[in-house]
């Protein structure tokens, strides 16, 4: 299968996305399996001082968006490729190598697609996307529909994500002696902790709403009385509403005797299933007429890049990559006997959006 070894050699190209060579170096193996491929060549652009893979329209009608940045360093995986029976496993096969070489695969076989469709793979979307954002949110801006080919869920695509927020939270104390005279000091790690509780009130299950807080370093001797405290927060929700509303009460947060400094923000709002139900309601159409099961899908806790094309006000469907499982895991993997499926869906699902 010509499909699988592509997805092979991109596996084996590590690119953790803190490597700024090594994701040049995956764009450019992109761009020679693409150019084998495709009747028109692509492109490698610089987007903030990053590599991108780019193909097709400068003003496109559908965007097919990928990311080939993975969250593993080099030789997290050992050996870097394993194939057993239906399974094949690699840093970022799942999330989402295969998934890109599956757009690739579906693009190519679609009459005209250069003149409305862009195949567009990014490198940082693993860290927040910090510098395609830009680029995300002006092609989402002119685009009839986004399609994001980040993995399955099972089988299901995506019709929601979760919104997020990311926090540090750094609290200045005094320091003295813990033994001596603890009452002269003011106990950064005690001040921290009592703000830990009251983030912890925070979460809303009702609209997936979950504020976590995640590492938290302080002192710096055993018999001092730490001046320093600093907290990281995870933050997610379904609505924007609720992502204002912890944003607020975040901010808000102080001590009667230490100093509070809170850093961070909203980074990507909510994909909400009104950006998504009306081409997923296309799919499901497509897929009957190939004679498919239906498809499925299913809002997430996860976000992705397609959470900040559809708040650009793009129409957008996500997970159309791979199916298989464990995604940021050390079960990544992908089931090999999908991939002709995904192609096929994936090209007759283009066609009907340029009807």
């Amino acid at each position: 299968m010509t499909a699988l070894i592509d997805i092979q050699r991109l596996v084996e190209c590590e690119s953790p996305t803190e490597d700024l060579a090594a994701c040049n170096q995956v764009v450019d193996l992109a761009i020679e399996i693409a150019n084998k491929l495709l009747k028109t060549p692509a492109t490698k652009i610089n987007e903030n001082g990053r590599p991108v893979f780019w193909w097709g329209a400068k003003n496109p009608k559908i965007v097919l968006l990928c990311h080939l940045d993975t969250v593993w360093p080099k030789g997290s995986f050992q050996p870097t490729w394993k194939i057993e029976a239906d399974i094949a496993t690699g840093p970022g096969v799942f999330d989402m190598k295969a998934g890109f070489i599956q757009a690739l695969y579906a693009v190519s076989q679609v009459s005209d697609a250069q003149e409305n469709v862009a195949l567009v793979a990014t490198t940082d979307e693993e860290t927040g996307s910090a510098t395609s954002k830009e680029l995300i949110e002006r092609l989402a801006k002119t685009a009839q529909a986004v399609l994001v080919f980040e993995a399955a869920l099972d089988r299901k695509v995506k019709t929601g994500r979760k919104g997020t927020a990311m926090y540090q939270v750094v609290v200045t104390g005094k320091a003295s002696h813990a033994g001596l005279e603890p009452e002269k000091g003011i106990n950064a790690t005690t001040e921290l902790a009592k703000l830990v509780m009251q983030i912890s009130t925070l979460e809303n299950p009702e609209f997936g709403t979950t504020a976590v807080p995640t590492v938290m370093q302080s002192g710096t001797t055993t018999n001092t009385v730490p001046a320093l405290a600093k907290l990281d927060i995870d933050v997610r929700s379904f609505t924007i509403a609720e992502l204002n509303r912890i944003d607020k009460s975040i901010r808000s947060l102080s001590s009667d005797v230490a100093k509070v400094e809170v850093t961070g923000g909203i980074n990507r709002p909510p994909l909400e299933t009104s950006s998504s139900m009306e081409l997923y309601e296309k799919l499901e159409k497509v897929a009957k007429d190939l004679g498919l099961a239906p498809i499925g899908h299913a809002s997430v806790g996860g976000a992705s890049d397609g959470n900040l094309a559809a708040a650009a006000g793009a129409k957008v469907l996500d997970g159309l990559g791979a199916i298989g499982m464990g995604a940021h895991a050390p079960s990544e993997s992908i089931k090999i006997s999908t991939i002709d499926e995904r192609i096929k869906l994936t090209t007759a699902f283009i066609n009907e959006l340029l009807k």
